[in-house]
């Protein structure tokens, strides 16, 4: 994991959004040019105030307990084009320009594993 840095989220831009109860939002990264959904995250104040001030996007690990800078011990970086928070200020989307894998598993996208709707009964 990655040391957390000193950034600092505006008061104005922190009220807006809906962080839960552990002080934590929700962020999908998309890429900005395919609009492929390649990963969800969590994001606190402060991994998101560094994710605006540095263009590379850092989130909050909750298994490890820790700030982390995608990319940092796998090189496979995200570059971030625009960051757009939700109606409801509770999510975080996040276009990005992928380098190398999003998933932790390798595959370009966390969301490589279909569920057959045709096996979900009818109500």
């Amino acid at each position: 994991m990655t040391e957390q840095t000193d950034y600092q989220l505006p008061a104005p831009l922190k009220d807006r959004i809906s962080f839960n109860q552990d002080g934590l939002v929700p962020a999908i990264a998309q890429q900005h040019d395919t609009g492929e959904v390649l990963m969800m995250a969590w994001m606190t104040a402060e991994t998101l105030a560094e994710t605006l001030a540095t263009g590379r996007a850092c989130y909050y690990s909750r298994s490890r307990n820790a700030f982390w800078r995608k990319g940092d011990t796998s090189g496979h970086i995200q570059l971030v084009k625009s960051v757009h928070l939700d109606c409801d200020g509770d999510t975080i989307l996040l276009k990005i320009d992928q380098h190398g894998a999003a998933c932790h598993t390798g595959e370009k996208s966390c969301f490589f594993t279909p569920i057959d709707i045709t096996d979900i009964p009818a109500e």
